[in-house]
């Protein structure tokens, strides 16, 4: 996750992919990310989430927590 998309963003973006939904797939996810062109280190950390249904908050988390495990590449 960049700078870029970071924090408040996150949140926000992830507000979006989250409407009328308590929890959703990866791939339901992945295909929503798509439809509102969202951007592309976006896609690339729910690429990174282990098959499953999230609830907001556990995407939030679960990103958060690759970040810091893996910094982005230069």
């Amino acid at each position: 996750m960049t700078e870029q998309t970071s924090g408040e963003m996150l949140e926000t973006l992830l507000d979006t992919l989250f409407i009328g939904e308590e929890r959703l797939s990866v791939a339901e996810l992945r295909r929503r990310a798509m439809a509102e062109d969202m951007p592309s280190d976006v896609h690339l950390s729910i690429d990174t989430l282990p098959e499953g249904e999230y609830a907001q908050d556990e995407v939030l988390d679960a990103l958060h927590t690759h970040a810091v495990i893996t910094p982005p590449s230069s």
